[in-house]
């Protein structure tokens, strides 16, 4: 049965819930080991995204594989890295090879981390981000936590023990007051650095989701986050703080599920008119203490600007090809933004991850770290906790070997000659194609 398709303003929240119950059955009302099981056995961190489609509804599968307009910058996330090509050398001692990473003076077990990425839950109901925090602890990477997360900010850090490298991911919001009170609930658990997202203030429009009805949230997942602020306030004040009003913004609009696609819902939390003072306020204020990343820089005038702000570390990320479609692919980012910080300070990337030899030649071109977001949802449709730790360790020992057959001992020992782009320049790919969900 199909979901039936929307148009102009959509159904409410517990609506569509109904709906989708009724067409799929949906598997994010029930926990994972209950869906269907996939016969694809797992190789790669790709063979998680096959099983995962099998698996999982159509309405839910395409929210996560899903880009905005023609996909452009969604597919070439991932083809571009086949236009750079790897220089192995030869005859060079690597029988002690390791994928140990420094970042901020933080020791992780390899330079691959999970970027911070919303609603966990809906692949695994039961523990959400907290089993992938848990997988991170597990294998000794580093997990960035979503303001749009399905678990809190104090969930994910008692449930992790202290045995995880905890990172927090903030918007600036209309609402400055809950911008910090949000960073500093984090600061206050024990995580150990912030990524703030700065290219947000509008999401794009993903067509794949106005088609199925995903307009909203489905119940009974909440973006917790959110609602602890509201359960902060006194209930004298509460009506009036939830009142646009009171900021310009109607935080009840979130579910509500108004827009075509979900994620115009939320949007409007954000602040649309924002600055580099911003950047700085938000260091001064709340981060004095601890790192501070911006997440969303494209281009080498942005990276200037966000060194000039006093930021501790840049993140190359076109928000997984989920922003603004015909974006460089991330890959193709990354050069320019490493010659214009000039060594200042660390530059991760996240975007088209699927390798360990993407990983590699991201390093190569002058990133300290990469992230993954999309591969680590299909793992925990696939498996939950389990499932996330296997694929981390996947990209860990695919990224060791090909730093041995390149000759790199230890990620320091990795450099820009290692890599080349495409001979004559041209393109692998040819005429751009679509991506295929």
């Amino acid at each position: 049965v199909l979901v039936p398709t929307m148009s102009g303003k959509a159904a409410s929240n517990r609506m569509l819930a109904a709906m989708v119950a009724t067409a799929c059955p949906v598997e994010m009302e029930r926990n994972w080991n209950q869906k269907p099981k996939s016969n694809i056995k797992i190789c790669n961190a790709n063979d998680y995204q096959l099983a995962a489609r099998s698996m999982l509804s159509k309405p839910l599968y395409e929210y996560l594989a899903s880009g905005t307009d023609d996909e452009q910058t969604l597919s070439e996330n991932e083809s571009a890295f086949k236009d750079w090509y790897l220089r192995p050398r030869v005859m060079r001692p690597v029988g002690n090879v390791t994928t140990d990473t420094y970042l901020f003076g933080q020791k992780l077990s390899m330079p691959v981390f999970i970027s911070p990425a919303g609603v966990h839950a809906l692949c695994d109901e039961q523990n959400g981000e907290c089993a992938s925090a848990r997988a991170c602890g597990r294998v000794g990477a580093m997990f960035g936590l979503s303001q749009h997360a399905t678990r809190s900010i104090e969930q994910v850090a008692d449930a992790t023990q202290g045995k995880t490298n905890l990172w927090y991911q903030s918007y600036i919001l209309k609402d400055r007051e809950m911008t910090l009170r949000l960073v500093k609930r984090a600061a206050n658990a024990g995580y150990k650095g912030i990524f703030l997202t700065v290219d947000s203030v509008r999401f794009g429009f993903r067509e794949a989701d106005a088609r199925n009805g995903w307009n909203a949230l489905p119940e009974p997942h909440r973006l917790v986050n959110y609602d602890d602020e509201v359960s902060r306030i006194s209930p004298g004040t509460k009506k009036a703080w939830l009142a646009p009003e009171a900021s310009g913004v109607d935080k009840t609009k979130i579910y509500s599920g108004e827009e075509d696609a979900w994620d115009q819902n939320t949007e409007q939390l954000f602040e649309q008119n924002p600055t580099w003072e911003d950047v700085k306020w938000l260091k001064e204020e709340a981060c004095k203490d601890i790192p501070l990343v911006v997440k969303g820089i494209m281009t080498a005038e942005d990276a200037t600007e966000a060194v000039n702000a006093g930021v501790d570390g840049v993140m190359v990320s076109n928000h997984g090809g989920r922003g603004l479609d015909g974006a460089l692919a991330a890959i193709d980012a990354l050069p320019e933004v490493v010659e214009a910080v000039g060594g200042k300070v660390p530059i991760l990337l996240d975007g088209g991850i699927r390798r360990g030899t993407d990983v590699l030649k991201a390093l190569a071109l002058g990133a300290t770290a990469v992230g993954i977001g999309k591969p680590i949802f299909f793992a925990l449709a696939v498996g939950g906790e389990e499932a996330v730790v296997d694929l981390l360790s996947m990209l860990q020992r695919e990224t060791e070997a090909a730093m041995a057959i390149c000759g790199c001992e230890k990620v320091a020992d990795v450099r820009r000659s290692l890599v080349t782009r495409r001979p004559n320049g041209g393109s692998h790919a040819g005429k751009y194609v679509r991506s295929k969900l």
